[in-house]
């Protein structure tokens, strides 16, 4: 599609942002759909936020996904949060509405949809491992239908999402709750670009659903553990898709193709993008 005057723009705050697949997947969709819109990667320095903000409004930016470390400190220069992205107390989603700045999280229902094509969500025991923005998104989504426990280095922070109706307590509480989980989730970067888990594998046990919400690599070390004892896995590359799915229906009421989405970021992976 070719850029002219009436062309949107749309993009992606974050430091580093240069690795990430969302640019790939958005520029697709509006290819697809017919959209004339650009999605473009911005990286934005923590101390530069504000103005990042400002200008992407006096601009008229019609919308952006927030990413590390901007989550938390977004919500303070935003018009507006949704009642989500309130209670949570990060965003990931800002779309420009009449000229407001509203921010909205949709990491929350990205892993849940992620998690629903394999498995059961309510009703179940879910282990999240982190109290980090996705963490806390995670929990409060997954809080309104199933039994959630939050676990974190600092106890203080998984303490704070007991206001979710969750449980929080320390990592080093890993193994009595792996035994009582059906659903495990690794909420943290550990595994990001490295060969490391965050779990032993001798805990993990056929029954255990694992998801990691990292994606790069796809498949990381606690996946790999994961299968080889014989649970179900979910890789981080399905949370990407469905959030993402879910910001660009919040910027243009559009309902979108989520294999799609998948095989075009597959393709940027292999790619090394």
């Amino acid at each position: 599609m070719d850029i002219n005057a009436k062309t949107k723009v749309y993009g992606l705050i974050g430091k580093p942002v240069r690795h990430s697949l969302s640019p790939i997947m958005h520029n697709a969709l509006f290819e697809k759909y017919n959209i004339n819109a650009v999605y473009l990667a911005f990286e934005v320095e923590l101390g530069r936020l504000r103005d990042a903000i400002m200008g992407a409004k006096a601009l008229g930016i019609m919308g952006l996904n927030v990413t590390m470390p901007h989550k938390v400190e977004v919500t303070k220069f935003l018009d507006e949060l949704s009642d989500e992205a309130r209670e949570i107390g990060s965003v990931n989603t800002i779309a420009n509405e009449d000229g407001r700045l509203v921010g909205y999280n949709t990491d929350g229902i990205g892993a849940r949809k992620a998690l629903e094509r394999v498995t059961e969500v309510e009703g179940s025991k879910v282990l999240i491992l982190g109290a980090g923005g996705a963490g806390r998104a995670i929990a409060y989504e997954l809080s309104k239908v199933a039994e959630v426990v939050v676990l974190n280095r600092t106890l203080e922070k998984a303490k704070e999402l007991e206001k979710f109706g969750v449980k929080g307590d320390s990592l080093e509480e890993l193994p009595y709750y792996i035994e009582w989980a059906d659903i495990l989730i690794n909420a943290t970067s550990v595994g990001m670009g490295e060969e490391r888990s965050i779990v032993p594998k001798n805990l993990l046990r056929p029954s255990l659903v694992v998801m990691d919400i990292v994606y790069k690599p796809l498949l990381t070390r606690l996946l790999r553990d994961a299968r080889s004892m014989g649970c179900v896995t979910v890789d981080g590359l399905w949370m990407l898709v469905y959030q993402g799915a879910e910001s660009f229906k919040i910027w243009t009421g559009v309902e979108v193709d989520v294999e799609f989405m998948r095989r075009v970021a597959l393709e940027g992976l292999r790619g090394g993008r």
